[in-house]
């Protein structure tokens, strides 16, 4: 699935079958269920987890919790736009 494929099924009722859960994750946050992508990513106890979880709380306004998991990510916060971050996360799980 490419970058596009995945964006235009925020069009659908369902996250793409064949995408991961952190894929679902940001699909749902995409289409404004910020609950349902938060539920998925804070179950994912890997770097790339606590990444989605950190822009999560980035997107939320709470912003010592997003520092919290960008450190557990090792990563900081990126000084980009919300949909930057988006688009950037949802393509490094394309590859």
């Amino acid at each position: 699935m490419t970058f596009w494929e995945f964006k235009a099924s925020l069009l659908d009722n369902q996250p793409p079958a064949q995408s991961g859960n952190l894929l679902q994750a940001l699909w749902h946050d995409a289409r404004g269920d910020w609950s349902a992508a938060h539920q998925i990513a804070q179950d994912i106890d890997t770097a790339t987890g606590a990444r989605v979880h950190a822009y999560l709380h980035r997107k939320e306004g709470d912003e010592s919790n997003a520092q919290y998991w960008y450190h557990k990510a090792k990563q900081t916060m990126p000084n980009t736009s919300l949909e930057e971050e988006w688009e950037v996360l949802v393509k490094s799980m394309m590859i």
